[in-house]
């Protein structure tokens, strides 16, 4: 899969129900210093969403970022294996600025999300999708992780048997 560009309209159903399940939970980001609300919704091979919000810190760098967090909680209720992930962030104030001043971005997943989530592509045996967003869904991107991280590093370069980690 390389990059496709779309409107939500053009969205499969589920891929829109995802995108949904993300922008629900970015209102649970605590983020005190960025101000940057994220929210990321994962759908496991077996159809849950997972999802998961940023948490920052005053340290700066012990934060979650929200893909971190929903691959975490997934974790921690026994999913490993992924079909794809949604991101939609946005400033906090966004809410209260005039919708003609849109948030006009896509929020992509950080590099070290990007290494998570290749991780979680190589648990998966298959390549994860990944859906990003504005916030008010008029451009929506589709990228698979290994072309969002182009030579990606993980246990297969390793020659790790994972076999006993899928879920």
């Amino acid at each position: 899969m390389g990059e496709a560009i779309l409107d939500y309209q053009a969205l499969q159903e589920w891929q829109q129900k995802l995108l949904d399940a993300a922008e629900t939970v970015l209102i649970q980001a605590y983020n005190p210093y960025s101000r940057f609300s994220v929210g990321a919704a994962l759908l496991t091979e077996t159809g849950e969403v997972i999802g998961g919000a940023n948490f920052e810190n005053a340290a700066y760098s012990p934060g979650i970022c929200a893909e971190r967090a929903a691959l975490v909680r997934a974790n921690a209720q026994g999913y490993r294996k992924f079909k794809a992930v949604a991101v939609m962030g946005r400033p906090r104030d966004f809410q209260e600025k005039n919708r003609e001043e849109t948030f006009a971005q896509v929020t992509a997943p950080c590099g070290v999300c990007r290494q998570m989530l290749f991780e979680a592509d190589q648990l998966s045996d298959h390549d994860l999708e990944v859906i990003m967003s504005t916030p008010d869904k008029s451009r929506i991107v589709l990228m698979s992780i290994k072309a969002l991280l182009p030579y990606g590093f993980g246990p297969q370069n390793l020659g790790i048997d994972l076999s006993e980690f899928k879920k």
